[in-house]
């Protein structure tokens, strides 16, 4: 008996003896867990970055080589990622995906060499990809449109939360070694694994569920359901989707850089010591939670008053995007005190503006293709990222200085807002893929132009890393050289799926 009539036979019935009152908003403490573990498990290299450089004489280049193999991963595998979770479901695919990231962040522990750390950090980057197109996949199956932005807001908070637990490790390796850190960290993400497996289902298929909550999350729900295979190909042909993707890709480094180097920043520039640093970057992340869960928590709000979709979105992300440029001010500043309040706001800031960008891929896009719309723009994320590592990595190591960085985070935000109010003006509705019909039997021009300029750019990258190879391992050290290689290496990759999904398509339906 299938799960759906099982509960339409027997549901009231079961439902009587164990409801669960609110029960999407436990889903929502699942995700937020889930996103900490990811944060944790990531973010304890950034946090370890001293002991580790000291232990084994890495210098800011191998860092940034180690990064950018993370990022590189984290950049190539969503879109692939999300189409397996639209396919094989939620539950199963980030349950395989936690396996698979608390492995390798365990195996940190086992290697001592650069490529060492390569590999297990391009590993732990492959399967964190899974987190956020399954959260958010999950948000729109447990939640009404008029709530998704606040219950993204709160399980995005985890990432600020896991940041700031993070600094554990610090601790552990003073007892007990920089190693056992891994170890343990590698281990936490089981202990979650079982509520997971325990509590987590479709709503439909939810015994715990309340009828009137059901009925309330079907209520809210804009589009339908089922499963549909919708090729990434197609999928970039929608130009809704490009606003999403873009902002995706010039504001997501943003958070890449706080992460990867800010307690450095601290310390190197800054003057604080690894410990006070530790404290220093709790406190900016205490409120980046903050701005995460308010950001979500003011657009669900106002539209609950009426206001449509797209004006609440955009007036939730313009009020962050404005006060970002702090990023600037907090670089220029004399005041330790007056530098980290400009931080974080701007990772507060940031994290509101990134609740309600995830969540305008599920007010773009049905959920039943979130998993694949999200992984996009994971991708999107994970590309320029990686250009960030690359870009703070040899800023830092040819001037001694972030300054080029800062300045650089400070203005993204306001450039992604003026593209979604030129792209939409303020209206933001869902799409229709099964009734929406796309011509796909022709070549799509604007894709086959913008990939023949990214593939004109990956070439003159590449010939100017080759025709400058010796300077750079003068410069930045072979890792420096080599990951310049990979930088221009995947610029080719970009431009070459640009044009390849500009190709006609045998048919239009999803």
């Amino acid at each position: 008996m299938s799960a759906d009539k099982l509960r339409n036979d027997t549901g009231s019935n079961i439902r009587a003896a164990g409801v669960i009152k609110n029960y999407r908003w436990y889903i929502c403490a699942l995700l937020f867990f889930c996103t900490t573990i990811n944060y944790i498990d990531r973010n304890s290299l950034s946090v370890l970055k001293t002991t580790l450089q000291g232990a084994l004489g890495w210098d800011d280049v191998d860092y940034g080589t180690i990064t950018t193999a993370f990022t590189f991963a984290y950049a190539m595998f969503p879109s692939v990622i999300g189409i397996i979770i639209d396919k094989v479901g939620v539950k199963k695919a980030l349950a395989w995906a936690l396996i698979i990231w608390s492995i390798a962040a365990a195996a940190h522990g086992l290697v001592a060499t650069v490529l060492g750390f390569v590999i297990v950090r391009f590993v732990l980057g492959f399967a964190e990809a899974a987190n956020f197109p399954a959260s958010i996949k999950a948000v729109a199956m447990w939640f009404p449109q008029k709530e998704r932005a606040f219950a993204t807001g709160i399980f995005n908070s985890g990432t600020s939360i896991g940041v700031m637990v993070s600094f554990v490790t610090v601790w552990i390796a003073g007892h007990w070694g920089w190693q056992m850190s891994f170890v343990f960290i590698g281990l936490i993400g089981l202990v979650w694994l079982f509520f997971w497996q325990k509590f987590f289902s479709a709503p439909e298929a939810q015994p715990r569920l309340g009828t009137d909550e059901l009925a309330y999350i079907q209520a809210g729900q804009t589009a339908a359901q089922k499963a549909v295979k919708v090729p990434w190909t197609t999928l970039v042909r929608y130009r809704e989707i490009w606003p999403f993707l873009i902002g995706k890709l010039i504001t997501d480094p943003v958070w890449w850089f706080y992460l990867f180097w800010l307690p450095s920043y601290l310390e190197r520039e800054r003057g604080q010591n690894p410990l006070n640093a530790g404290l220093w970057v709790a406190v900016i992340y205490t409120g980046s939670t903050v701005g995460s869960v308010l950001g979500g928590w003011l657009s669900s709000t106002l539209i609950k008053r009426g206001w449509t979709v797209g004006r609440a979105r955009m007036t939730a992300m313009a009020l962050a995007a404005i006060f970002m440029p702090g990023s600037i001010l907090a670089y220029y500043t004399d005041s330790f005190a007056v530098c980290v309040a400009f931080i974080t706001l701007a990772t507060a800031c940031h994290q509101a503006w990134s609740a309600n960008l995830f969540t305008n891929a599920t007010d773009l896009f049905p959920q039943k293709v979130s998993g694949s719309v999200v992984g996009l723009g994971a991708t999107a994320g994970g590309i320029g990222g990686m250009f960030m590592t690359l870009l703070a990595g040899l800023a830092v190591q040819w001037t001694g200085e972030q300054q080029v960085v800062f300045v650089w985070a400070g203005v993204m935000h306001l450039l992604a807002l003026a593209l979604f109010w030129v792209w939409f003006k303020g209206r933001i509705e869902t799409i229709d893929i099964d009734t929406q019909q796309l011509d796909v039997s022709h070549t799509h021009k604007g894709l086959a132009v913008s990939g023949a300029i990214v593939v004109f750019a990956g070439v003159a990258l590449a010939a100017l890393v080759a025709s400058n190879w010796e300077y750079l391992k003068g410069a930045v050290k072979i890792t420096g050289a080599v990951q310049s290689s990979v930088v221009a290496a995947a610029v080719l990759l970009i431009g070459a799926a640009l044009f390849y999904a500009s190709r006609p398509k045998k048919s239009a339906a999803p």
